[in-house]
């Protein structure tokens, strides 16, 4: 995991840190998780975490899990296998009230995989969390084909690190009429 990612994760975890969204008792997963620190940082802030990424990445996130959160908190915290847009059947749709990605937004072949897992784990009172840095068109792409089902806005822009985290919550049927 390259420093670029891990300071995407930095900002996110000390956004969640601010107390920007309540994490007492909601359900929460983090995608893509690498190092795992901003589902580590969310469940020693009181939410129950699913953390998720591609099972090579398991036995590394497992550890890292283990090594830094007391007992009682690995109790509320799960480390899943999870690849967008596969095995979604292994979560219940909408089964989370906050999903967290730091970086998860680079290779344009994923963006159709990662946007029907945020649809299919997204419940309808459920806020999105992504931290992402836009460097290239590709970014913003990714940005407009989730304005399509999601109401997206920039919540926080950390401009020492240029990473910016974007809020997205489903777009309410009414909306559509």
């Amino acid at each position: 995991m390259g420093l670029a990612s891990q300071s995407q994760a930095v900002v996110l975890s000390t956004y969640l840190e601010m107390g920007a969204v309540k994490l007492r008792g909601c359900s929460a997963v983090e995608l893509g998780a690498g190092t795992g620190l901003v589902g580590i940082v969310a469940a020693l802030l009181g939410a129950h975490v699913t953390v998720t990424d591609r099972k090579v990445a398991l036995e590394f996130l497992k550890s890292n899990v283990q090594a830094n959160l007391p007992p009682h908190v690995q109790t509320n915290t799960v480390v899943k296998e999870l690849t967008w847009g596969q095995n979604l059947e292994s979560f219940s749709p909408g089964e989370f009230d906050l999903i967290l990605g730091a970086d998860i937004i680079y290779l344009e072949e994923t963006f159709t995989d990662l946007l029907q897992t945020l649809d299919y784990l997204c419940s309808d009172h459920c806020v999105i969390l992504l931290a992402c840095r836009i460097r290239y068109e590709r970014d913003n792409n990714f940005l407009v084909m989730m304005e399509r089902k999601f109401t997206v806005s920039k919540v926080h822009y950390d401009p020492e690190k240029d990473v910016h985290i974007y809020k997205a919550q489903k777009r309410s049927q009414r909306e559509d009429l």
